[in-house]
Parts: structure tokens; C-alpha cells; sequence
């Protein structure tokens, strides 16, 4: 058994988890911020089979988009003026760390 801990953007969790739970797949959603942008996201912790994780990847991958966004950069200036000029940057897409499970109980 594995657990896959996926996270996914918060625009993409709620039709990622639609699909995975359409599946049959168990996923536990909880939520989180991301330390580059800080920004929200979503942590999704999914149990599965060995059987099943190519399959779970196939889903995630498909729902999970990324997206170019524009956010403020700060610049120190030749005088220490900071200016804030946006940067463009890619968001969304997933990020999966899948790991073994030595025992799993549900009470």
C-alpha cells in the first residue's frame, strides 16, 4: 500500500478530488500555503494500492493545469528605492510524493 500526498493548486483540488472520488479512490483533502508564492493550495492525501497509483497519477496530471500568473517582484534600486515591477511566473500543476504505507487501521 501507498500514500500519495498531492499538492495541487486551489483552483484545480475541487474538480482533482471530484474526479479521484468518481473513481472510487479515497482522498483526504487538507489545506495548505505554499512558500514561494504564498499563496493557497491544497494537500491531498490519497491511500491506494500499488494497482492503482499509475492510474491516480493519470487523474491529477489531467486536472491539474498549470497557468502563467503575473505577481509582484521587489527590485532594490540604485538609490534603495524598492519598486514593485509583476514577474510572470508558472502556477498550478501538482506535485506528488508518494511513500510507503507499513500500516494502515481505520477504526
Amino acid at each position: 500500500m501507498k500514500l500519495i500526498i498531492a499538492i495541487v493548486s486551489n483552483e484545480d483540488s475541487s474538480i482533482v478530488m471530484k474526479e479521484l472520488v468518481k473513481e472510487k479512490y479515497f482522498v483526504t483533502k487538507l489545506s495548505s500555503t505554499g512558500g514561494f508564492l504564498k499563496s493557497g493550495n491544497t494537500t491531498l492525501m490519497i491511500g491506494a494500492k500499488d494497482a492503482d497509483i499509475d492510474a491516480i497519477i493519470k487523474v491529477i496530471s489531467e486536472y491539474s493545469k498549470t497557468r502563467k500568473e503575473m505577481v509582484p517582484s521587489s527590485i532594490v534600486r540604485e538609490f534603495g528605492f524598492v519598486s514593485t515591477m509583476p514577474t510572470e511566473v508558472i502556477v498550478g500543476g501538482a506535485t506528488l510524493f508518494i511513500v510507503n504505507v507499513d500500516q494502515f487501521i481505520k477504526l
